[in-house]
């Protein structure tokens, strides 16, 4: 099975003085503003490295939904936080910090879990970046 997804960006001048547009397939995404601003300073609108963040942060934690369900557990939450590191000029590290709230869980079997996830959801496969990694279980 292949699954295609399409997004589209318009910019428009100047890497500084510019500004661009994104647009997803979906529609979730419909001329969305970025810009300088929106990616070194704290301009209205996204960036790319906010897209991947929660890019990452929701296909890690689906791909955790499937482990836990998998070795018999079904997560009350799960809430994954991504960080995505932009400095000089490139990505080199992420951020990505899980709790779970499920039934039954142990600490161990969570971690076990987790690193299976972050290992093996399609993102973390994409990315060719350092990944500091956390996962705790809420009580």
């Amino acid at each position: 099975m292949s699954i295609k997804r399409k997004s589209t960006a318009v910019w428009n001048g100047t890497g500084k003085e510019g500004t661009g547009k994104l647009t997803s397939q979906s529609g979730v995404l419909s001329d969305t503003q970025y810009s300088f601003n929106t990616r070194f300073a704290e301009g209205i609108g996204t960036n790319p490295e906010e897209l991947i963040a929660a890019a990452y942060a929701g296909c890690y934690s689906m791909k955790l939904a499937f482990n836990l369900q998998g070795a018999g557990f079904t997560a009350d939450e799960i809430k994954t936080e991504c960080v995505v590191i932009l400095e000089d000029g490139g990505i080199k590290n992420i951020s990505l910090s899980t709790a779970v709230k499920a039934a039954n869980l142990q600490p161990e079997k969570l971690q076990e879990l987790a690193l299976d996830a972050k290992m093996n959801c399609p993102i973390s496969q994409l990315l060719n970046a350092n990944v500091d990694f956390n996962a705790v279980l809420i009580p």
